[in-house]
């Protein structure tokens, strides 16, 4: 399959995997129920039976049927676990693209979008990855496991049908090997975590969308892109797979409440989102862990793709004002207050 490529002298990496021909060209929705098939068996399925949810997963000759949420080995991974095991020495430094990639369909109707889908969906969504995660972390060669989010085609989606995808890979990539680097430096220094000294500043202030009783969701100071918002535990949390049931509906809430809004601000919009979570083995590389958001609404210049200056046209005060009255309106729908 692909190798992890890494650039001549700086921490950038690069996945080169010949593209794979068993892409689906069919007009059927491989993600819909009924066309099981057209994916991998799934490793797990979730059942909602007289008010319980059942873990089950395909067989060779039976396909789980009625489920809500749907997990199965990617037929076109960006990694895998039947890499060639070559390696090469720099300048020219390659490795096997090792590691799994699952994906994870969040609802069984074609029309849902992780914006549309109910708050009890995303709980079932947000339990289905903890399982996955904690399954991955027992895995060999799995260092790191990245969750993630291609919603429209200028985000990279591939179908329109809502889904997240789970990749692992066998070293920390280098935005969470900085972000553990900064705080770890930061918290040495000042004897603080940096960010939840960050979630104190903009619990409140201009920047601020939403909160619950747990999390915050806020524009950054510096947003590398326009109406990007990131959601942040408000309690010092490193380890995402530890939350509990009440956290995760929590979470659940102000997930479905600012992807809401953002969808009602911002019409037919291409958004990534993606997990930042301390890697779950042994090691000091934490972060207080959190979700991030890209709306694609600008393409990237010259000075982005050159030099890593981002240009904003829109200041995140602006943003958060706008999408702060729209997933207001969306929580208040979301629990019932006119």
């Amino acid at each position: 399959m692909g190798d992890l490529r890494k650039d001549y002298s700086i921490d950038r990496f690069v996945i080169v995997s010949p593209e794979n021909n068993s892409v689906n060209d069919s007009k059927k929705c491989p993600y819909c129920p009924g066309n099981e098939s057209m994916t991998n068996p799934s490793t797990l399925s979730l059942v909602a039976k007289d008010g319980m949810l059942q873990r089950l997963q395909d067989t060779e000759d039976n396909y789980v049927q009625n489920w809500s949420v749907r997990v199965f080995e990617s037929k076109n991974p960006v990694v895998t676990t039947t890499s060639e095991n070559s390696y090469s020495d720099r300048p020219l430094y390659s490795e096997p693209a090792y590691g799994y990639h699952y994906v994870v369909v969040a609802s069984e109707k074609h029309k849902d979008s992780l914006a549309s889908i109910s708050t009890e969906q995303w709980s079932n969504v947000l339990v289905v990855i903890q399982d996955r995660l904690r399954w991955l972390y027992t895995q060999r060669g799995v260092t790191y496991v990245s969750i993630y989010v291609n919603h429209g085609k200028e985000a990279g989606g591939s179908t329109n049908h809502a889904h997240l995808n789970v990749v692992t890979f066998s070293t920390i990539p280098p935005v969470i090997e900085q972000e553990a680097e900064a705080a770890h430096r930061i918290l040495n220094e000042k004897g603080i975590c940096p960010m939840c000294q960050t979630v104190g500043t903009e619990t409140g202030g201009p920047r601020q969308i939403l909160q619950t009783e747990g999390f915050v969701a806020f524009c950054p100071w510096a947003p590398s892109h326009p109406y990007e918002f990131w959601i942040y535990p408000k309690k010092h949390i490193t380890s995402f797979s530890k939350i509990t049931q009440k956290e995760i509906n929590d979470l659940s809430l102000i997930l479905r409440a600012t992807l809401g809004g953002l969808a009602n601000t911002m019409k037919s919009l291409s958004y990534n989102m993606v997990f930042h979570l301390s890697p779950e083995k042994k090691n000091n590389r934490q972060i207080h862990w959190h979700i991030e958001v890209y709306p694609q609404a600008d393409p990237w210049s010259g000075l982005e793709r050159g030099y890593g200056v981002f240009l904003n046209k829109i200041p995140p005060e602006k943003a958060a004002e706008e999408l702060g009255s729209a997933c207001r309106k969306e929580l208040a729908g979301l629990v019932g207050i006119v």
